[in-house]
């Protein structure tokens, strides 16, 4: 009975041919081929096993020591040999064209600026990091529109042709952070300015509107390099612009300000910034004034903003007219840049302020608040005198300060000796209200300051102008 089973045969069958046979290894399906075309495409795609098609490469500047030139979805990134301290890396242009920015991992930071005239001016020539430090490419570069007209809309960057404070900040963080052997990264700076004759005025001017417009720049660059957008800090410069007479009423301004710019900032998803600036002690001629004052109002009365003040202005070279030189702008940037990376790495920046000035017998007891033991510099690089920059006012009996020594005990108290005890309705001042002077630095300046550092990177006291007042028990 077995030999009768058939081996093979067909099952089903149609007109146009045989649809299921079997044999002796089992079913044989012949399927139509649109059948076959519905099973393939329910079925995953097969892998891919040629090469897809080399993307074309638009021309690249044929001066740049270039190689390995790639696609990159709107981006041609390639590695290269450029001039500045960036040196042989990648780097990254748009099919567009535009300039060539240096290739990064991270977020795209920024340092912004904010203040009057002689905030909007820079030194000539690019960053050391030319190709990561960076400005909107709308061909102001990082001084910004200077109060003349509305910043442009634009999603690129280039390089600088000058360097600001808000510049040689980013240049020297990014120093920092090669000496660490840590990633650089892009940072686009602008410092906006106008004409403002008061702090409230400048809250509300073209300045402020053209920072708005380089945050919105600033995360339009983002968007386009695939990355989020960070604000590092922004530098405040104003102070002697400042015509209302008034100290209370430039605090407020200032508090507006700062307001201003952190509501703005929100409105692009930014968080709420690190306001930088420096304690201004005036210039050459320029000793006293409301303005002056007004910065100890906001020193200790900035709401709820994180405003540091860095260092006092006579750290920093000035020329004739009042104006940072290109030494004084790099000597300030790198004080900012110190306050600045104490902050965002969790700690604080605090320069000694002088909060008392009492009677010790015929001599005068000062007692400050500071982040370190406090301490006369010896090389005294500002001018300040014998006295350290400290006097007295108000004197009615020719007392003068002869000599300064330290509290044995307390080495944030000083001993200002008296050739005989002062009388008169007197007042202690350190950096502030002297006579006019000469030389590179403001008339106002001082030899007081903290034990951090070296070199220029110092904590120098803040001015202060203290009534006297009759010593406790």
């Amino acid at each position: 009975m077995a030999d009768d089973i058939p081996t093979q045969g067909v099952i089903i069958r149609a007109e146009n041919g045989d649809v299921i046979r079997f044999d002796a290894t089992g079913l044989v399906l012949r399927l139509s081929d649109r059948v076959i075309a519905d099973i393939a495409d329910r079925l995953p795609p097969k892998p891919q096993t040629t090469a897809p098609e080399a993307q074309p490469l638009p021309a690249l500047p044929e001066e740049i020591d270039l190689w390995a030139p790639r696609r990159e979805g709107d981006w041609v990134v390639f590695q290269a040999n450029m001039p500045g301290a960036d040196g042989p890396r990648g780097y990254r242009r748009h099919l567009s064209g535009g300039a060539v920015i240096a290739e990064t991992r991270g977020p795209l930071l920024a340092v912004l600026g904010i203040g009057g005239a002689r905030a909007g001016l820079g030194s000539p020539g690019p960053a050391r990091f030319r190709w990561h430090v960076l400005a909107p490419a709308d061909d102001i570069g990082a001084v910004g529109m200077g109060g003349e007209g509305e910043a442009v809309e634009t999603d690129a960057l280039e390089p600088l042709r000058e360097l600001t404070v808000e510049a040689l900040i980013a240049d020297e963080l990014l120093a920092r952070r090669r000496a660490s052997h840590q990633s650089l990264p892009l940072v686009m700076v602008r410092a906006e300015t106008d004409m403002a004759a008061s702090a409230h005025e400048l809250g509300a001017g073209t300045a402020v509107t053209n920072l708005d417009r380089a945050c919105a720049n600033l995360q339009a660059a983002a968007a386009r390099l695939g990355t989020r957008a960070q604000v590092l800090a922004v530098v405040l410069d104003y102070t002697l612009e400042d015509l209302t007479g008034d100290p209370v009423a430039y605090r407020d301004g200032m508090i507006g300000l700062m307001e201003r710019i952190t509501r703005d900032m929100a409105k692009h998803g930014l968080a709420r910034p690190i306001f930088l600036t420096s304690f201004d002690c005036g210039t050459q001629d320029v000793t006293r004034g409301p303005g002056l004052e007004g910065q100890w109002e906001l020193s200790w009365n900035h709401a709820d903003h994180r405003l540091v003040f860095a260092a006092p202005s006579y750290a920093f070279q000035i020329d004739d007219a009042g104006r940072l030189t290109d030494t004084g702008r790099a000597e300030k940037a790198l004080l900012l840049t110190e306050a600045l990376l104490a902050v965002h790495g969790g700690g604080r920046w605090h320069c000694p302020v002088i909060q008392l000035a009492e009677r010790a017998g015929d001599d005068i007891r000062v007692i400050c608040e500071a982040q370190d033991a406090l301490m006369i510099d010896a090389g005294d690089p500002f001018g300040a005198g014998k006295t350290a920059g400290f006097a007295l006012e108000g004197v009615s009996n020719g007392a003068t300060i002869t000599g300064i020594e330290f509290g044995k005990h307390d080495t944030k108290a000083l001993i200002l000796r008296c050739s005989r005890r002062p009388e008169g309705e007197v007042h202690v001042t350190y950096a502030h209200g002297a006579g006019p002077g000469q030389g590179p630095y403001p008339a106002n300046r001082g030899a007081l300051r903290g034990d951090f550092g070296e070199g220029a990177v110092r904590r120098w006291a803040l001015p202060a102008r203290l009534k006297l007042t009759e010593g406790g028990p």
